[in-house]
């Protein structure tokens, strides 16, 4: 486990720093869906000591989950939103959006994961944090119809956890 690059150096302690509280990530199990040139080495840059970071604004994403119940979702979405956080990255407002009920039902119906896709059509995020690819589509049929759109988009899609479907794209998939 591996923890988030938000941390704050520690003066008159060379290379001590103290991590944001509750922001630990395992950075093996997060999957990618992703177009490389969107996403630099790195969204955070090291300065010289005394100097403050340069930080260049991150790409846009939106937060995207299927909660099982109703009044939980919150909860899922905070999660998404220190991942995101932690890298930098910017969720507009309006785009932090969880649906409710089966990850079996179809994305067509869920009135969330169209609201991400009328955001993404509008060019207002550049990727999609999900917990697993299965939030976004959990029928095989489904995912590639989901799958193929996000490439026509040219978005990319991390993964929090992606142990509950192992779809993706890889670098080569998308230079295809």
């Amino acid at each position: 486990m591996t923890t988030a690059s938000s941390s704050t150096r520690i003066p008159g302690c060379t290379g001590a720093r103290i991590a944001a509280a509750g922001k630990r990530w395992d950075a093996v199990r997060t999957g990618w869906l992703s177009l490389p040139h969107l996403l630099p080495g790195g969204t955070r840059s090291t300065t010289a000591a005394g100097t403050a970071p340069a930080v260049g604004p991150g790409p846009a994403v939106a937060l995207y989950a299927v909660a099982p119940l109703r009044g939980v979702e919150h909860l899922v979405l905070d999660d998404l939103a220190a991942y995101a956080d932690d890298r930098g990255w910017i969720v507009p407002a309006g785009c932090a959006v969880a649906d409710s009920g089966p990850l079996d039902q179809s994305p067509a119906v869920r009135a969330g994961w169209q609201r991400v896709r009328a955001a993404a059509t509008g060019r207002l995020v550049h990727g999609v944090v999900v917990p697993s690819f299965a939030h976004i589509a959990y029928r095989a049929a489904d995912w590639e119809r989901e799958r193929a759109w996000l490439l026509e988009q040219g978005l990319f899609v991390v993964a929090t956890d992606p142990t509950e479907l192992q779809a993706g794209l890889t670098p080569e998939e998308l230079r295809a």
